[in-house]
């Protein structure tokens, strides 16, 4: 760290998810992450304990900026995540640690930023379609919840779209998905996409399944229930796994539509890039081209597969350089 130029410092870089926190570190000058860490948010009390721990692992070098996201709406001074018990304050964080500019961006806001640097090798076209330049993107991820974003051109550049499309209202497309919703709505009352697009939704779907047809499910963790789905080795981890699959494809044919995404739709989060060309074959295409009078629409549209690690991080150093 000592070939920094005097009075410049390093750009901190923060993807906190609900599960893990990945962090990076951007030399002045530079727009390209490096140094890249990442932690179980379980294993700190909050974000200055891992921000701290990051820092030592790097040699303590000389930050003077930050950008972080977040897996939660930004309404206020105060954070608090949606799926992880921690919270801290914007103006505190940048005090504490001496930040002279500190950004803080919904998570699936800053990976939107990260979609006009990434090259075709870091993504996975599922089905037809193409992407239209300079046309609207949309974005849509299920991990330890459901991130919804989008990106629309601005004069030469993008604009990112920051919401919480994940707790838009489920919307049956089946009878038996109608089942599941009455069985969630029971536990519920209000049932979002994300209690089914969604790691924890995963095990929602299977004991949801499970409780239809009057079986005990067993004590499954999502990744089980993909895994097992997947080898096809147990009717209700299959069910639950491809209707995880159909309902992504449904919430993300509503963002498609509701953005006008001619520039594509793009999935990220921990999930799906984990399933590899099984989701390629998945009822999750059929179901986004499931459109009435606008399947010709969507069949248009393309959908693709993020594949690159930690993608959200460059979306950080583009809006810490001030780009997008």
């Amino acid at each position: 760290m000592s070939d920094v130029a005097a009075g410049e410092g390093f750009g901190l870089l923060a993807d906190i998810g609900g599960t893990n926190v990945r962090f990076a570190l951007v030399a002045p000058g530079s727009s390209e992450p490096e140094q890249a860490i990442s932690y179980r948010g379980a294993d700190f009390v909050g974000f200055e304990q891992a921000v701290r721990a990051y820092l030592q692992a790097t040699g303590q070098p000389q930050v003077r900026r930050a950008a972080i996201d977040v897996a939660t709406a930004i309404t206020g001074d105060l954070v608090r995540l949606t799926n992880s018990p921690w919270a801290f304050s914007i103006e505190q964080t940048r005090r504490q640690f001496g930040f002279e500019r500190l950004l803080v961006l919904n998570d699936f806001a800053a990976l939107a930023r990260s979609l006009p640097t990434l090259p075709p090798e870091d993504l996975r076209q599922v089905g037809r379609g193409r992407c239209e330049p300079r046309r609207a993107k949309a974005l849509i991820g299920p991990g330890t919840g459901l991130g919804v974003s989008g990106l629309v051109p601005c004069g030469e550049g993008w604009t990112a779209l920051e919401g919480e499309g994940g707790h838009t209202a489920f919307s049956p497309m089946t009878e038996r998905e109608d089942a599941v919703l009455s069985v969630l709505r029971e536990g519920y009352g209000h049932v979002s996409t994300e209690r089914l697009a969604s790691g924890p939704g995963l095990v929602n779907l299977y004991e949801a399944l499970c409780r239809l047809d009057h079986e005990v499910p067993r004590g499954l963790e999502p990744g089980q229930i993909s895994e097992v789905g997947m080898a096809g080795s147990d009717r209700h981890c299959v069910e639950a796994l491809e209707m995880f699959c159909a309902v992504l494809g449904t919430a993300a044919a509503n963002l498609a539509v509701t953005l006008g995404a001619r520039g594509g739709l793009y999935i990220g989060g921990g999930i799906v890039p984990r399933l590899g060309e099984w989701f390629d074959t998945s009822p999750f295409r059929r179901r986004f081209e499931h459109k009435g009078r606008f399947s010709s629409y969507l069949a248009a549209v393309a959908t693709l597969v993020i594949t690159a690690e930690n993608p959200a991080l460059r979306g950080l150093a583009a809006a810490l350089a001030g780009d997008g």
